[in-house]
């Protein structure tokens, strides 16, 4: 099979070798990869020191076909249409038992921790498993286990209700593409805050930019300011995104694209009561939650690529001439 490889450090050093297709064990399923999302967390594991195992294959967010099943494998059979629970989950500590696979003790995730899905074929355990509907988008399955899960979980830490006001940063990203359109079919009103106009088609209320969103949530509240503000881009967005909250807000972060290192003034904090939450991931559970609406969710790629050019694909998350989400094919 060809699958994209590294063993050092090194975006140079991504190239596509020809591996022995993998065999399942008893509880394994050889998923016969159709589509992968690229997000920061492939540049990240691409460039960092902490994976394995060496060479590598990168890749957290694909979905596929079975091909073949271990024997002791019944929840999917050959010619399944699947996406992957992209964490690896002993499935015993406290936190999995609490349903929260996301934080398992002994977990990681798939394409850091183990092999991922830039490949033509990839093993994962059945339990991570969800069957998808035969009519399925693959650009849509394929953005459902970092892009989607990602943002449906962080709406729901932060505990997000009907009639709520909604701020997303970087709304036409992976993330926030996702993050306005599960906002609306909870029943907020959100206000997306991007450069790209076409975000309204996925359902916001309005769009704004960086320069005057505190006007545009202001007019929009009558002055209470928002409930929710999703900011996953990090220092560069925090002085503004911060200050959107109205009292009693949470403001929720996954990311940190444009630096990790921010200053708050405490009183504005206790004063105001505001609930600042890190979010990570999501949960099995929340995954088949999705797929059970993906009917109602939509994509915009910006630019598909091939196993061969994961180079330029990863390069290409960083343009800022890109205009939606990068996918590979295979």
């Amino acid at each position: 099979m060809r699958a994209v490889v590294f063993e050092k450090s090194d975006l140079n050093d991504l190239r596509v070798v020809e591996l022995s297709r993998p065999k399942p064990n008893p509880h394994e399923v050889v998923i016969r990869v159709t589509e992968s999302g690229v997000n920061p967390v492939d540049y990240y594991t691409v460039t960092s020191r902490w994976v394995k195992p060496i060479p590598h294959i990168p890749g957290a967010e694909f979905a596929g076909i079975v091909e073949e099943v271990g024997e002791h494998v019944s929840v999917v059979k050959p010619g399944d249409k699947v996406v992957v629970y992209g964490r690896v989950f002993d499935g015993t500590c406290d936190l999995c038992l609490a349903s929260m696979e996301n934080l398992c003790r002994n977990g990681g995730i798939i394409g850091i921790v183990t092999n991922g899905g830039w490949a033509e074929y990839a093993i994962v355990p059945d339990r991570n498993l969800i069957k998808l509907p035969d009519d399925v988008n693959w650009d849509l399955a394929a953005s459902l286990p970092v892009a989607a899960l990602t943002s449906y979980h962080a709406l729901r830490e932060a505990n997000l209700r009907a009639g709520e006001t909604l701020v997303v940063f970087g709304a036409s990203g992976n993330t926030g593409q996702f993050a306005v359109q599960l906002g609306k079919l909870m029943g907020a009103r959100v206000i997306a805050v991007s450069g790209k106009n076409w975000v309204s088609e996925l359902g916001a209320d309005y769009v704004a930019s960086i320069d005057n969103v505190k006007d545009v949530v202001e007019k929009a509240t009558d002055g209470r300011m928002a409930d929710v503000v999703v900011d996953p881009l990090g220092e560069r967005t925090w002085g503004v995104s911060l200050p959107l909250l109205g009292r009693g807000g949470r403001w929720v972060t996954f990311g940190q694209l444009t630096g990790g290192e921010v200053k708050i003034q405490l009183s504005l904090l206790y004063s105001n009561q505001f609930k600042l939450i890190g979010s990570t991931g999501g949960t099995r559970r929340e995954l088949l939650e999705l797929v059970n609406i993906m009917s109602k969710l939509k994509v915009k790629v910006d630019k598909y690529y091939e196993l061969s050019e994961a180079k330029e694909a990863l390069n290409r998350l960083f343009s800022p001439q890109r205009n939606g989400r990068i996918m590979i094919k295979i």
